[in-house]
C-alpha cells in the first residue's frame, strides 16, 4: 500500500539509467520499477539523472542515491529509507572482490562522494565514504514474507537484456504464496505467468482484473441457483484462476492499491459460502442439511484460523509442514469446487454438498486439533512460528554470489 509522502521523507535520486532502457521486466523498465517503489515507499521527490548530464546536487536533507540499472526487491527500498547512513552492496563480484555499490542514503552533504562511489567505487571499496556502515540486502530486511506466508531472501538483482526472462520468473516465483490450495500451488502458475505476462505488456491495471472476478463470481452464484451447474463451473473455475492473475499481476508490477485490496480480499471472504447457499437450492430447491454443514464449516474454519493468529500471531498453516501440508487439501473453495466438479461429472450434482460436508467436517476436526496441540505447546514453553523460515535467495542468473559482499565492512 503507498506510503503518503512527508516532509521528513528523504528525496531519492537515480542514476546511471541509461544502461537499463532497452530492458524491461514484466512490462517496466527497470528505473519505471524504481519509481514506483520510492513512491510506494514514501519519498517526497524523485529525480533522475544520467551519466553525463549535468544536475543540481540538493542543498539540504537527506538523499536516497540509487542505481537505475539495478532491480530492487521494495523491502530494500523501504529498509534504506528507515536507515540513513547506510550504504548498499549487492552480492555481484565487481574488481574488488567486495560486492558492487547500488545505493546509498546519505545527508545531502556527501550526494557528490555517493554519486562517484555508485559511479566508479574505489579499489578496495572502503576508501570512499569513509564511517558509514556497509550492507548487504539481507543485512537491513527480514527474509520471511508475513502476507506470502513464505521465506524469500530479499534481492538486488542486475538489469540486463541477456537475463530478463530468467529475472521475471525469478520474480513471479517471489510474488507467489509458498502456503495455498494444490490448485493454485500446482495447476495455475503457469497458465497465470502467461497471462499475467500479456496483461503487464498491455499495463492492464490488476483491478481490472479484479472487476472481472467479481463478476464471475456473481455468474456462478447465479448459474448454481438455476441449476447450471456445469456453467456455473466454468465461471467459477474462471473466477478462481482471475483470482490468482490479479494479485501477481499487482505485485510483479507493483501496483497494488488500497482499493484493490479492499476488492479483492473481500470478494475472497464474501463469496464461497453464497456459492454453496446457491448449489443447494439449485440441487435441491433448497437450503438442505448438507448445505448448512458446509456454510457453518466455513465460518467455523475462518473462526479457528481468527483465533489461531490473535494467539500466535502466526497463521495455522504455517506452524508446521503437516499444516502447510493440510493447507493444500483442506475444505476451503478450490478443494471443494474439485468435490462439485467431481459430482457433475459424475452426473449427481446432488451428491455435491453432502460430499463437500464430510470433508468440511473432516477439516474442522483436523484445525481444532492443531489449535489445542499449539496451544499445550506453548504451555509447555515452546515457541509457535513458522516452520519454514529458510529463504532460497534471488542471486545474478548464471553467476555465483560472492559470499564477501554478504558482510558489512
Amino acid at each position: 500500500m503507498p506510503s503518503s509522502p512527508t516532509d521528513s521523507a528523504p528525496r531519492a535520486w537515480i542514476v546511471h539509467a541509461e544502461s537499463s532502457a532497452e530492458t524491461t521486466i514484466w512490462g517496466l523498465t527497470p528505473e519505471e520499477r524504481l519509481q514506483r517503489s520510492l513512491r510506494i515507499a514514501g519519498c517526497a521527490e524523485i529525480t533522475s539523472s544520467r551519466v553525463g548530464e549535468p544536475f543540481r546536487a540538493p542543498a539540504s536533507g537527506s538523499v536516497v542515491i540509487l542505481r537505475g540499472d539495478a532491480l530492487f526487491d521494495p523491502r530494500v527500498i523501504e529498509a534504506l529509507i528507515a536507515a540513513p547512513g547506510t550504504l548498499l552492496l549487492a552480492p555481484w563480484s565487481d574488481a574488488s572482490g567486495s560486492g558492487t555499490p547500488v545505493a546509498a542514503h546519505v545527508d545531502a552533504t556527501r550526494f557528490d562522494e555517493a554519486r562517484a562511489w555508485l559511479a566508479a567505487p574505489d579499489d578496495d571499496g572502503k576508501t570512499r565514504l569513509p564511517g558509514l556502515p556497509r550492507v548487504c540486502p539481507a543485512d537491513i530486511t527480514p527474509a520471511y514474507i508475513a502476507s506470502l506466508r513464505k521465506a524469500e531472501a530479499p534481492y538486488v538483482l542486475p538489469a540486463r537484456p541477456e537475463t530478463a526472462a530468467e529475472i521475471e520468473r525469478q520474480l513471479f516465483g517471489a510474488a507467489y504464496k509458498s502456503v495455498t490450495d494444490l490448485i493454485t500451488k500446482w495447476a495455475w502458475p503457469a497458465p497465470t505467468a502467461a497471462v499475467v505476462r500479456v496483461l503487464a505488456q498491455r499495463r492492464v491495471h490488476p483491478n481490472v482484473v479484479t472487476i472481472a472476478s467479481w463478476l464471475l463470481a456473481i455468474a456462478a452464484l447465479l448459474l448454481f441457483a438455476e441449476g447450471h451447474f456445469g456453467l456455473g463451473l466454468l465461471a467459477a473455475w474462471a473466477m478462481t484462476f482471475l483470482d490468482t492473475v490479479d494479485g501477481k499481476l499487482a505485485r510483479v508490477t507493483l501496483t497494488s492499491s488500497p482499493i484493490g485490496n479492499v476488492l479483492d480480499h473481500s470478494l475472497d471472504l464474501i463469496h464461497p459460502p453464497f456459492w454453496y447457499l446457491a448449489w443447494g437450492v439449485g440441487a435441491a430447491g433448497l437450503v438442505d442439511t448438507a448445505t448448512w454443514i458446509v456454510v457453518g464449516g466455513y465460518l467455523a474454519g475462518r473462526l479457528l484460523e481468527g483465533v489461531f493468529m490473535l494467539a500466535f500471531s502466526l497463521e495455522t498453516h504455517c506452524w508446521r509442514p503437516i499444516d502447510t501440508l493440510f493447507r493444500t487439501i483442506t475444505a476451503r473453495r478450490n478443494p471443494n469446487l474439485i468435490l462439485l466438479t467431481v459430482a457433475v461429472l459424475a452426473g449427481a450434482p446432488e451428491l455435491g454438498m453432502p460430499m463437500v460436508a464430510i470433508w468440511t467436517v473432516a477439516s474442522i476436526t483436523f484445525h481444532c486439533v492443531r489449535l489445542t496441540q499449539a496451544f499445550a505447546a506453548r504451555a509447555r514453553g515452546e515457541t509457535i512460528g513458522p516452520w519454514d523460515e529458510a529463504p532460497a535467495p534471488l542471486q545474478r542468473p548464471g553467476v555465483r554470489p560472492n559470499p564477501e559482499a554478504a558482510r558489512p565492512a
